[in-house]
Formats: structure tokens, C-alpha cells, sequence
């Protein structure tokens, strides 16, 4: 794989660093590239629109969890709860229409508050409690579940409003209104990632916290702010997600995580911090897609799966840590 993407860089350098100035990671395109010829060439379906859209969606979801790690990773921390988030986000997005009988714009907001608020308590807790993230967020992971399921007794909350099912069921102009929502997240924490103090706040404290607070960045308030964030990004995964099977699951997202911090780091997000990349994300998460597309296809039981997923998430770790050490 090195040896195909450093010919690649000298045949065509130009377009390398071009490729590389928007966050794109070669070896990811590569990957993803390969990816889609053995999937095609395994599976005749796989091809077909229906699967296509199949993967777009799947693809989405991670997606927009791995967005909100990505600037967590980046700041150095790790957020382990985001699958949980999700599913307790579409069930207090459920009750509030269902139980409550509130318009279907409200469980819009209780999806996203309850997102927000759980990162916010992941935040609060690693930096002021001076509890480690890996913790923190493993603890929240239970929690949130186990809230979940609490509030609906285990059961999936069926019944949605038709202008709510619009926001998962929904594809104007042939497109899945969760790629559309993906799609302009991306391009929107793109921006703010690189051209926000925001995003280089972020990138700088995974970087040197020392030196980032000697620069006079507020470390505290803006570690919660990025853990917020990732909690808001589960929570409009949760949105979509019960929106498109019409009902609120406490059992949604289980392993999610995994495969959000997965697509992050094989898009070139460093896993201890100091480099994240939201193009290189959309790339990871289209990889993550495809993989568990291609494997549902090929019938690969789902206890192989999360083998396959555990598998790549060590490789990608290692090749960024190799990549790191043959460019100091």
C-alpha cells in the first residue's frame, strides 16, 4: 500500500497536494477505491441503487457520529459514548411527540438537547472533575443506554408523525434526506475546523495543552464546548435514525462508536490529538460503509463484523503512527 501511494505521489504530485490541503488522505482513497472493486466483483448486488442508497444511509449515520469525534480526537480526547447517545437522543425525540403530544419540530429539539446535554456532562466531568475521557465516557456509554431503556421499558416506541418520517424517510430529488444532512455537516465543521478558531483551538490543545494555555486559550470551557458537540452530532444521528425506521429504539447504535472512531482515524484524524480532518472523515465513514455493506451482502455473520471493524481500527492506528514517525 505505501509503496502504490508514493508512486502515485510522484506521478501525480500536484494533484496529491491538492488532495492533501482539503484533509484527503491518500491512503483512504486508495482503500476506499479498493474497497468498491472487491465488494463489486464479490457481490453482483452490490452495485444495484437500492444497495447503493442501502450504504448511503448506513454510511450517513457513522458519519455524523464520526464528525463529532473527530474534533473530540483531535483535542486529544475520546468519546466512547456517541452509540448510546444516539439511541437515548431518538427516544426522548419519540416521547416527546408520542407521550407528550407535542408537534413533531419539538422532538427535533428534544433529540438535540438530549444529545448536547450528554456531552456536556462528558465535558464538565473529564476537565473539571479531572476524570480521564476513556472513563468519563464509558461511564456515559452505560448511562445513557441504560436510560434508554428505562424511560421505554425496553420497548421501540412506534408511531411518528409523517413531517418528522420526512426527515429519515424523505429523498427529494432521488437523495436520502440523511446524506443531504451528512453532506452539509461535513462541509459546514469542514469550515469550521480550518478556518474557525474553534476547530484550532481544538487541533492546538490536542497538540501542546501546555503551550495552548500559555497562547491564553480557555482549555476548560472549550473542552466542553467539543464534547457538546460530539453529543449534538449523536443526537441528529438519533433524529435520523428514528425518523427512518419510525420509532424510537433504546437499542439503536450498539457498537456505533466503534466504528465512528474507526472512520476518524482512517480519514487521518491522529487518535492522541493534534490533527484532525473532516474530509478525510467522510472518506473513513464511506470505508466503514462499504465494509459492513459488503460483509451484510457476502452474509458474513454479524459476530465476524465487529471482528473485521476491531481489526481495522488497530491497523489504522498503527499505519498513522508509522506514517508519523517516518515524517518526523
Amino acid at each position: 500500500m505505501n509503496a502504490t501511494a508514493s508512486f502515485i505521489r510522484r506521478a501525480v504530485p500536484s494533484q496529491v497536494t491538492r488532495l492533501r490541503e482539503f484533509g484527503f488522505r491518500l491512503e483512504s482513497l486508495i482503500v476506499l477505491a479498493l474497497l468498491l472493486i472487491v465488494m463489486g466483483s464479490l457481490s453482483p448486488l452490490f452495485f444495484s441503487f437500492t444497495n447503493l442508497v442501502n450504504i448511503v444511509l448506513a454510511t450517513s449515520t457513522i458519519g455524523i457520529l464520526a464528525l463529532g469525534v473527530t474534533f473530540v480526537i483531535g483535542s486529544a480526547g475520546i468519546d466512547l459514548s456517541v452509540g448510546s447517545v444516539m439511541a437515548l437522543a431518538g427516544v426522548v425525540g419519540a416521547l416527546v411527540v408520542n407521550d407528550l403530544g407535542l408537534p413533531w419540530y419539538f422532538a427535533v429539539v428534544g433529540s438535540l438537547a438530549a444529545g448536547a446535554a450528554c456531552g456536556f456532562v462528558n465535558g464538565v466531568v473529564t476537565h473539571y472533575g479531572q476524570v480521564p475521557a476513556f472513563v468519563v465516557t464509558l461511564g456515559m456509554m452505560g448511562v445513557a443506554r441504560g436510560v434508554a431503556l428505562l424511560l421505554t421499558d425496553g420497548q421501540s416506541i412506534y408511531g411518528l408523525p409523517e413531517a418528522l418520517l420526512f426527515l429519515g424517510q424523505g429523498r427529494p430529488f432521488g437523495i436520502p434526506v440523511p446524506a443531504i444532512v451528512f453532506i452539509l455537516l461535513a462541509f459546514g465543521l469542514h469550515f469550521i475546523l480550518v478556518r474557525t478558531r474553534f476547530g484550532k483551538y481544538a487541533v492546538a490543545i490536542g497538540d501542546n495543552a501546555t503551550g495552548a494555555r500559555a497562547m491564553g486559550i480557555h482549555i476548560g470551557p472549550h473542552r466542553v464546548k467539543l464534547y457538546m458537540l460530539s453529543g449534538l452530532m449523536a443526537g441528529v444521528a438519533g433524529l435520523l435514525t428514528m425518523a427512518r425506521v419510525n420509532a424510537g429504539d433504546p437499542t439503536a447504535g450498539m457498537t456505533f462508536e466503534l466504528s465512528a472512531i474507526t472512520a476518524a482515524i482512517i480519514g487521518g484524524t491522529n487518535l492522541f490529538g493534534g490533527r484532525a480532518t473532516v474530509a478525510g472523515t467522510l472518506i473513513g465513514a464511506l470505508i466503514m460503509g462499504v465494509l459492513q455493506n459488503g460483509l451484510n451482502l457476502l452474509a458474513v455473520p454479524t459476530f465476524w463484523q465487529q471482528i473485521s471493524i476491531g481489526i481495522v481500527l488497530v491497523l489504522a492506528v498503527w499505519i498513522d503512527q508509522a506514517s508519523s514517525r517516518r515524517s518526523e
